[in-house]
C-alpha cells in the first residue's frame, strides 16, 4: 500500500459502529475524488493493518458499499472504485441498520421528519388522507389479529400521513426507509409473554390513534407532539434493549 493510501485508510477510533465509520470513509473519499472511479482499493489486509479494526467489519463495510453502488468487485482481482458512481441521493439500505445503535440512529431522523409531516398533515389533510389512514389504522389491527405482527401496515399508516403533508418530499424520504426503518429481527415481540405483547400493542394503538385524531381536529402542534412522543417511545424501547434490559416495554 502506497504512502498516500495510508493516509487515506488512517485508524479508526473505537466505537459501537466501526462498520459505519468505515463505510462513512471510504464514502467520502469516493465523493471527493480522493479515490477515482476504476481505481483498485487496497486489499482487506492492508486495511485492517491500516485502521486497526477487524477483517470481518472489513467485509461488511466492503459489501456496504457495494449495495451502495460505490464499488464493485472482480474475482481474483480485488475491490474497485465503480467507474460510472450513482447520482449523490440518500438512501438508507439494509445493510445500513444492522444494529441497534444504527436503528436508534434512523429513529432520530423520523422523529425530526415524521413529527414535521404529521404536522403538515393536520393542516392540509383531506378527506380522503383521513380514510385512508383509517383503513391503514384498520390493517394494522387484523394484522396483529391474524400473525401477531404488524410491521409492513405500521408503516403503512406512517407513509399515509407523509403523503397527507401533500409535500411530495416527505413521501421521497420516507420511502428511503424500506424495510430499514425497524428491521423485524430487533423487534423481539415473539419473546414477548402474550399479556406482555398484547399491553404493548394496545399502547402502540392508543399512540396510533392519538396522532390520527389529532390530525383530523387539524391540530398542527397536538399532531407533532404525539407522532414525537410514539417514535420516542419506540426510540426508548430499543435503547433498553442495547443496554441489556433484554425486552421491550
Amino acid at each position: 500500500m502506497t504512502d498516500r493510501e495510508g493516509a487515506m485508510f488512517g485508524a479508526i477510533r473505537q466505537s459501537p459502529n466501526l462498520r459505519g465509520e468505515l463505510v462513512d470513509k471510504f464514502a467520502a473519499q469516493i465523493e471527493a475524488g480522493d479515490l477515482a472511479p476504476g481505481q483498485r482499493l487496497p486489499t482487506e489486509q492492508e486495511i485492517v493493518n491500516a485502521t486497526g479494526v477487524s477483517r470481518t467489519v472489513v467485509r461488511e463495510a466492503l459489501a456496504s458499499l457495494r449495495a451502495r453502488g460505490l464499488i464493485t468487485t472482480r474475482q481474483g482481482l480485488g475491490a474497485f472504485v465503480a467507474q460510472e458512481p450513482p447520482p449523490k441521493t440518500f438512501s438508507i439500505v439494509p445493510t445500513d441498520v444492522e444494529s441497534i445503535d444504527e436503528i436508534l440512529a434512523v429513529l432520530e431522523l423520523r422523529i425530526g421528519v415524521e413529527g414535521e409531516a404529521a404536522a403538515l398533515a393536520a393542516t392540509r389533510r383531506t378527506a380522503k388522507d383521513l380514510a385512508l389512514m383509517a383503513r391503514q389504522l384498520d390493517a394494522i389491527d387484523r394484522a396483529i389479529a391474524e400473525t401477531g405482527l404488524a410491521a409492513t401496515e405500521d408503516a403503512a399508516f406512517h407513509r399515509a400521513i407523509s403523503l397527507a403533508s401533500h409535500n411530495a418530499y416527505f413521501s421521497r424520504l420516507f420511502d428511503t426507509f424500506g424495510t430499514a426503518m425497524i428491521p423485524r429481527q430487533w423487534t423481539q415481540f415473539d419473546r414477548l409473554e402474550p399479556d406482555e405483547r398484547e399491553r404493548h400493542f394496545e399502547r402502540t394503538r392508543r399512540e396510533h390513534r392519538a396522532i390520527h385524531d389529532a390530525i383530523a381536529a387539524r391540530d398542527a402542534k397536538a399532531a407533532q407532539r404525539a407522532m414525537r412522543l410514539h417514535l420516542t417511545r419506540s426510540y426508548k424501547r430499543f435503547e433498553q434493549l442495547r443496554d441489556g434490559a433484554g425486552h421491550l416495554k
